[in-house]
Parts: structure tokens; C-alpha cells; sequence
């Protein structure tokens, strides 16, 4: 089975608080995520949501929910163990009126071989675009 890991941070000039009220204002996603554009449901621990990335629809079940800290969910492509896909959001204290954001998904699955490419290219690309967009919104206020 394949394994493929995607790890990005940016550092952002707001508290820890300011973050996680943008990041977790999913309602205004459309208007300005260019790579989750839409997520509904209720965030708990075990609940499924609807997650729109990269063109995709799926319904991940949340593994952490944690506020001013975490996110995290587990989500499958048709069945477990095809492609599957743990995403995370962290968010770090720096102590100094900064955080650092942290996102990241684990890939694993058979398929994960064949999206290798696009996953290492389109969909780090998309991450990074997503962590400058928050940081710009985060840092307005």
C-alpha cells in the first residue's frame, strides 16, 4: 500500500484565537478558500462532513476538533483503503503575538502510487494557496 505525505506551515501574525475564528468560518469559504470551497456539518468528534477540495465531494468523519489548536478529519475515496486521507490544521502559539499554521494530509491507499505526482504538485500548490489566504485574512484584524 502506498504512502504519501504533505507538510506545509506558514508563520502569521495573529494569535492563536484570530486564527481559528477565520479558519473555522466555513460559511465564508466560497469567498475566499481556493482550495476547500465548501465545508458543512457539524464539527465533532465522529461526525461526518461535506468537504468540497480540488473539485472533489466527500464526506470525511472528524477526528479532533480542538479549539485554537486542531482540526483533523479521515476521509475516503468510495472505500477504505483506496485512498484514504487524514487532514490536519494545527495551529502553534509562537508566544509573541505570531502562530505558526501547520497544514498537512496523509495519504494512504492503493491509489496513492498513481496520484503521486498531482498530490507533490496541484495539491501542495493548493495548500500553500490556501495558507496565504488565511494569513492575509488573519492578519487584517
Amino acid at each position: 500500500m502506498a504512502q504519501q505525505t504533505i507538510q506545509t506551515s506558514i508563520e502569521i501574525a495573529a494569535t492563536p484565537a484570530r486564527i481559528w475564528e477565520t479558519l473555522t468560518d466555513f460559511e465564508n469559504y466560497p469567498s475566499w478558500n481556493p482550495f476547500l470551497t465548501s465545508v458543512k456539518g457539524d464539527f465533532a468528534v465522529g461526525k461526518q462532513v461535506e468537504i468540497n477540495a480540488g473539485g472533489m465531494q466527500f464526506k470525511p468523519t472528524v477526528l479532533a476538533f480542538e479549539p485554537h489548536r486542531e482540526i483533523r478529519w479521515l476521509g475516503h475515496l468510495w472505500f477504505k483503503g483506496l485512498f484514504d486521507g487524514e487532514h490536519r490544521f494545527v495551529i502553534i502559539d509562537n508566544q509573541d503575538g505570531t502562530s505558526t499554521f501547520k497544514h498537512e494530509e496523509q495519504f494512504n491507499g492503493l491509489l496513492v502510487g498513481l496520484f503521486a505526482k498531482k498530490l507533490a504538485t496541484e495539491t501542495t500548490a493548493g495548500f500553500e494557496e490556501m495558507n496565504r489566504k488565511l494569513k492575509a485574512l488573519a492578519e487584517q484584524e
